[in-house]
C-alpha cells in the first residue's frame, strides 16, 4: 500500500486533484494551435483512451481564437499552456480555459504574474506553475551554477510564495527536468517542504520506446513514494500512447483499477504468435472498467501454472488455445476462435 502525500485540492472543471484523491492523467495535443478540428478530434481520442485533462498551446491571439472555439465544442477540461506572454494568459482565461499553465520565470516580471493571478482569480479557476531546468531564472542559476534539484526546488517554493503573498492560493506546481534523477529530486525537495499538489512527469522523455522507460523510471519512482497528484508522459508522437503508458504506470502500482494483461516472454517451445495476441487482447479490454489480470501464454504445458495468479486466460499450442481459469484447465478451442473465447470468459466477470 502507497501512503499518499496529503496535498491541498484543486478544482479542475469539475475534476479534483490532490487532497489523496486519485491520480490524474493529463496529455497535451500536438496537432498545429490554429486547428480546431484536428484539436477536438484529438481531444475525443484522448478522451477515450483515459485521458482527464487536455492541454492546448497558446503561442499567440488567433491561438486563444482557437482556443474558444475548441473550449465551447467539448466537455473535456482544457488547460491553456502560456510562455513569455503575460497577455495571452489573460486571453486564454477569457476564453474559457478551466486551468492556465505558465513559467513564471519566463512571464516578464512580478506584475505582469500578477495580471495573471488577477484574470485566474476572477474567473475562479487555477494556475499552473510550471518550472523547469531549460528557463530557470537567472539568479538561481548563478547561485546554484546549474538547474540543480536544489533549485528548480527552491525556484517553485519561492514562486508558491509569492502567488500565496497574492492571496492566491489555488495553485498546482509541476517541476520538470529531461534528467530522470534530477526529477525525482527536484519533486521529493519540494514534497518535503509543500503541501501544494504537483503535476510529476519527465520532460522531453523521448520516443514511445525509451520515454515510456524514463517516464516509468521517474514517475514510479516518486508515485511509490506518494509523491504525484496528477501526471503527463511526455511522449514524441501521437499522444493517445502517453495515456496507455500512463495508466499501465498507475496499475501497476495500484493506483489505479482496470484490466491488465500479462503475457510470456517466449521461447524455443512456442508455436503462436503471443505478441500480437496480447496486443489484440489489450484492444479487447481497453474500455473495461472491471480490475482483473488476464494471461496471453505460449505454452499450454507450463502456460496456466506459471499465470495461475490470473483471472483468466488462453495458452497457445499447435492449432489450438487452452482457455484457463485461475490457472485450472477450462476448454481447448480451434486457433480461430481462441480471441472470441477469451472475450466470452473475460466478460463473465
Amino acid at each position: 500500500m502507497i501512503n499518499r502525500k496529503l496535498t491541498r485540492s484543486i478544482n479542475v472543471r469539475g475534476i479534483p486533484i490532490g487532497g489523496g484523491r486519485p491520480v490524474v492523467i493529463q496529455s497535451m495535443c500536438n496537432v498545429p494551435a490554429h486547428d480546431v478540428d484536428a484539436a477536438l478530434a484529438q481531444i475525443e481520442r484522448l478522451a477515450a483512451a483515459g485521458c482527464a485533462i487536455v492541454r492546448l498551446a497558446v503561442p499567440d491571439m488567433e491561438a486563444v481564437g482557437a482556443f474558444r472555439a475548441v473550449r465551447k465544442q467539448t466537455s473535456v477540461p482544457l488547460v491553456a499552456d502560456v510562455h513569455f506572454d503575460y497577455k495571452l494568459a489573460v486571453a486564454a482565461i477569457d476564453a474559457g480555459a478551466d486551468k492556465v499553465r505558465i513559467n513564471p520565470g519566463n512571464i516578464g516580471g512580478a506584475d505582469r504574474v500578477r495580471a495573471v493571478i488577477d484574470a485566474a482569480r476572477g474567473a475562479g479557476v487555477p494556475i499552473r506553475i510550471g518550472v523547469n531546468s531549460g528557463s530557470l531564472e537567472k539568479r538561481l542559476l548563478e547561485k546554484h551554477g546549474a538547474p540543480t534539484p536544489a533549485a528548480l526546488a527552491e525556484s517553485a517554493l519561492s514562486w508558491v510564495s509569492f502567488f500565496e503573498g497574492e492571496g492566491f492560493g489555488d495553485v498546482i506546481v509541476s517541476i520538470k527536468s529531461s534528467g530522470v534523477l534530477t526529477a525525482i529530486a527536484a519533486c521529493r525537495e519540494f514534497a518535503a517542504r509543500c503541501d501544494v499538489p504537483q503535476h510529476i512527469g519527465i520532460t522531453e522523455a523521448g520516443t514511445v520506446r525509451s520515454g515510456s522507460i524514463r517516464s516509468a523510471v521517474g514517475l514510479g519512482a516518486l508515485l511509490l513514494e506518494g509523491i504525484g497528484d496528477t501526471l503527463r508522459v511526455s511522449l514524441s508522437g501521437d499522444p493517445v500512447e502517453e495515456i496507455y503508458v500512463a495508466k499501465e504506470i498507475l496499475k501497476s502500482l495500484g493506483l489505479m483499477g482496470g484490466p491488465t494483461v500479462i503475457a510470456c516472454p517466449t521461447c524455443g517451445r512456442t508455436r503462436v504468435d503471443v505478441a500480437e495476441t496480447a496486443r489484440r487482447v489489450e484492444e479487447m479490454v481497453a474500455a473495461v472498467d472491471a480490475d482483473m489480470k488476464i494471461a496471453v501464454m505460449g505454452c499450454v504445458v507450463n502456460g496456466p501454472g506459471e499465470a495461475r495468479e490470473a483471472d483468466v486466460g488462453i495458452a497457445g499450442g499447435r492449432g489450438e488455445w487452452l482457455i484457463f481459469v485461475k490457472g485450472e484447465p477450462l476448454r481447448k478451442v480451434p486457433e480461430a476462435a481462441a480471441l472470441e473465447e477469451l472475450r466470452r470468459e473475460i466478460f463473465k466477470k
